[in-house]
């Protein structure tokens, strides 16, 4: 596990280094050497962190930028879900806050769409059929999260970062991942979250 943790620190360091737009790759080998890199060469790597540091789920990270300033304008799709799938309606307005500004049509520069900001193999896994949808992407955000509050016991700060970083490597280290974006992300998150609550 030291071992894990040292080389996604390495990592790190490399992707704050300079811009790096590809995901990285990982192998593990017969010796049980762990092999990573940015530009597979052999079929044996598979994706194993999807996001860039330049890909930070948020307001000001997405092509169609313009937020909507009513932020209430969702509020009553967000309290269907929020109580359809027991996730607090101050948490998923924080969220959609962080991942999109309100906006329904944003997209990342990664793929993720909508108000909650899915990729597109969450949406087509919560079986959302059009991400620009609000009721279909606040059902399937929301869904999505619910999952990953179970999959970490309830803790809050974990399933925030398997959301932004992906369940894989939160799963991993039991621990939020040592990335500048994911840590934001969390941050973010939680002060939204207490602006929003009663």
């Amino acid at each position: 596990m030291k071992l894990i943790v040292a080389v996604i620190l390495i990592i790190h360091l490399i992707l704050v280094a300079g811009p790096s737009h590809a995901g990285i790759y990982r192998w593990v080998d017969e010796n049980g050497v762990i092999h990573f890199t940015n530009c597979p060469r052999d079929a044996k790597f598979k994706l194993y962190i999807r996001e860039s540091r330049d890909d930070v789920g948020g307001e000001e990270n997405h092509s169609n930028k313009a937020p909507i300033r009513d932020q209430s304008q969702f509020d009553a799709l967000i309290e269907e879900f929020s109580r359809k799938h027991n996730v607090d309606f101050a948490l998923v307005k924080a969220m959609i806050r962080a991942e999109s500004g309100f906006n329904p049509l944003a997209i990342s520069k990664k793929g993720a769409k909508g108000l909650m900001q899915l990729m597109p193999e969450t949406a087509q896994r919560m079986n959302v059929v059009n991400a620009f949808n609000p009721r279909e992407n606040i059902d399937g955000g929301v869904r999505y999260f619910r999952h990953l509050l179970s999959l970490f016991n309830n803790d809050l700060r974990l399933s925030l970062a398997a959301y932004n970083a992906g369940e894989n490597i939160v799963s991993e280290l039991r621990s939020i991942p040592p990335y500048r974006e994911t840590i934001d992300y969390v941050r973010k998150v939680l002060n939204y979250y207490q602006s929003y609550k009663p």
